[in-house]
């Protein structure tokens, strides 16, 4: 059985994004490319209906990339209980209040049951200040909580 990845939009983005003079960017996009070639063959991949929110949001030519990068991936919806986890997570201070979609994220996929959470959201998903935070409230309401991760973090181990 395929490990469960909830991708966020970030993922995708990175995954669409043109080549730019930050040479770290220019790394975490082609280190997404390199992840994205064989990710559905590895792994269940998810997407939300916030992911896709996102995605459509912005410059049309991109987000029409954007939106064919996911076509195809199962949609998680936003669920009363998804949005209630995401409350206790900024009530309960695992995420800071400006973080409310970030938030509703880690909720998606903590209440899919999903194994990983993808992301280059080191601010406030991929952190290791904030992970155990997260972790915590996650398990304090009955859910595992995903791993979250970067693509880098992801990679299949020859």
């Amino acid at each position: 059985m395929k490990r469960s990845v909830y991708i966020e939009t970030t993922i995708i983005s990175y995954l669409t994004a043109r080549r730019t003079r930050d040479e770290l960017r220019n790394g975490q996009i082609g280190l997404t490319r390199q992840w994205w070639t064989d990710a559905a063959e590895r792994f269940d991949l998810r997407v939300s209906a916030l992911v896709i929110a996102e995605a459509s949001a912005g410059d049309a030519g991109a987000a029409a990339e954007r939106l064919q990068a996911i076509a195809g991936l199962s949609v998680l919806d936003i669920t009363p209980e998804a949005e209630s986890l995401a409350r206790s997570l900024l009530l309960g201070t695992a995420l800071p209040a400006k973080a409310n979609r970030d938030a509703l994220h880690v909720a998606i996929a903590a209440t899919n049951g999903l194994d990983f959470l993808l992301t280059w959201n080191c601010r406030h998903l991929a952190n290791a200040t904030l992970r155990r935070r997260i972790e915590s409230v996650c398990s304090d309401h009955g859910y595992n909580p995903p791993l979250i991760c970067t693509p880098q973090e992801l990679q299949e181990v020859a």
